[in-house]
């Protein structure tokens, strides 16, 4: 009788979970999807809207044609409460910074009003981002890489990847991405997972100076960034936003 472990994937459960069709078809995905998202980071305005919905659109039907089960993606709001901690645990770390950026007179809580203005689209996006690192990226790569340590340390690189230049979000990423691929594994809880990037999102936000993390931007937006007031000279000056901002 042939051994299936438990968090395999629920299309790869059949008699040999690591077929090669299998393996292909996660590779494909992870491939195309993950493309199209450092393309549309590096590609200035108007392309770039067009490129980021073509990247979500193909996480998405992948995501429905290789469904791998509400409670292997950490889509069932049951057992939450074991995961809880998490949050608690966020929330000092995020008042430990504040405190020191305090300190520092780095703090500019002028930036908390543009998150109330913002929270919902904020929240949705920080959802998204915690769906693409878990339940497409790193199940995916469960199935074409020999163990779990090896799937999380490629998920954890390729998220901090998409962050780059940013000086502070890369190696920010890096680390939250290998702690959240970890604890996903273990309690496999994507609400809990995503609250807790909203706090250090809003923590970075808000202790971070804007002329440090260029305001959270990435790839091109990064690049172009221009602190306020700036007057551009010609169009090409103008910030890009991107869909990892």
């Amino acid at each position: 009788m042939t051994f299936i472990p438990a968090d395999t994937p629920a299309p790869c459960r059949t008699k040999n979970p690591t077929a090669a069709g299998c393996k292909r078809r996660a590779l494909l995905e992870v491939f195309i999807g993950y493309g199209l998202i450092l393309f549309a980071i590096w590609t200035p305005l108007p392309w770039q809207r067009v490129i980021g919905w073509a990247a979500l659109a193909w996480v998405l039907i992948a995501t429905v044609i290789s469904f791998d089960g509400w409670s292997a993606m950490g889509l069932r709001i049951s057992g939450s409460s074991r995961s809880l901690w998490m949050v608690g645990v966020a929330l000092l770390l995020a008042g430990i910074a504040v405190m020191f950026a305090g300190k520092l007179h780095t703090l500019h809580l002028s930036s908390i009003m543009m998150f109330v203005k913002r929270f919902w689209a904020y929240a949705l996006w920080a959802f998204l981002q915690q769906l693409l690192l878990l339940d497409f990226i790193l199940l995916r790569l469960l199935r074409l890489l020999p163990g779990r340590k090896a799937a999380v340390i490629v998920a954890a690189g390729l998220f901090a990847l998409a962050h780059l230049p940013n000086p502070v979000l890369t190696p920010a990423t890096l680390i939250w991405g290998s702690a959240a691929c970890l604890l996903f594994l273990r309690y496999r809880n994507v609400y809990t997972l995503a609250t807790v990037h909203i706090i250090f999102g809003i923590c970075i936000a808000i202790t971070v100076p804007g002329p440090v993390d260029h305001n959270m931007r990435v790839g091109l937006s990064y690049l172009t960034y221009r602190p306020p007031g700036h007057h551009h000279r010609s169009q090409k000056d103008h910030t890009v936003s991107t869909i990892f901002k």
